[in-house]
This record gives structure tokens, sequence and C-alpha cells, in this order.
């Protein structure tokens, strides 16, 4: 069995990106399940393709996610932190 590709689920609409998250989560689910109660027939290779999917198809509602949300601006980050430790110390004294 092949890893699965990435473009085959970046051509998946939002409802069915999402059904198939739920799916690969009941996969490994039942993977691990089969694999305790020592029922787990088959190599250890199919947890590997299954968290692989479930990384792919992460990447890609997160990468929807950020498309879909406005861009911050460098006004709208926090304030760094100026002072160092060691700036910190001295002070202190």
């Amino acid at each position: 069995m092949a890893l699965p590709k990435i473009q085959e689920i970046r051509d998946l609409d939002e409802q069915a990106l999402e059904a198939a998250i739920a799916d690969t989560r009941r996969k490994l689910f039942d993977l691990r399940f089969r694999q305790a109660t020592r029922q787990l027939e088959g190599g250890m290779h199919q947890f590997k393709h299954e968290r692989h999917r479930l990384a792919q198809l992460m990447t890609v509602l997160r990468e929807r996610q950020l498309a879909a949300s406005p861009t911050t601006t460098a006004t709208d980050a926090p304030p760094a932190a100026t002072a160092s430790a060691a700036d910190s110390a001295t002070e202190e004294e």
C-alpha cells in the first residue's frame, strides 16, 4: 500500500475533509485497540500510513484556515521584550 498523495486531499471539499479526518482518527483508534487485544493482523506499517494520512489532512485543514483568516500585521503583534537577562540583572544591582 503506497502512502497517500497530498494532491488527492487538496481536491476534497470542507465536509469531505472533516469526514476524512474523523474516519482516519477512527481507523487509528481501531488499530490501537486491535493491537492491544492482540487481534492485529498484518504489519505495523498500517499505523504509519494512517498517521501520515492524518498529518496530511490536518495540514490541508490548517492551510485552509490560515488562508481564510485575515493576515496579521506587525502592529497586531505584541511588543517584543527588549531587555536581555544580563540587562535586567544589572538593573537590580
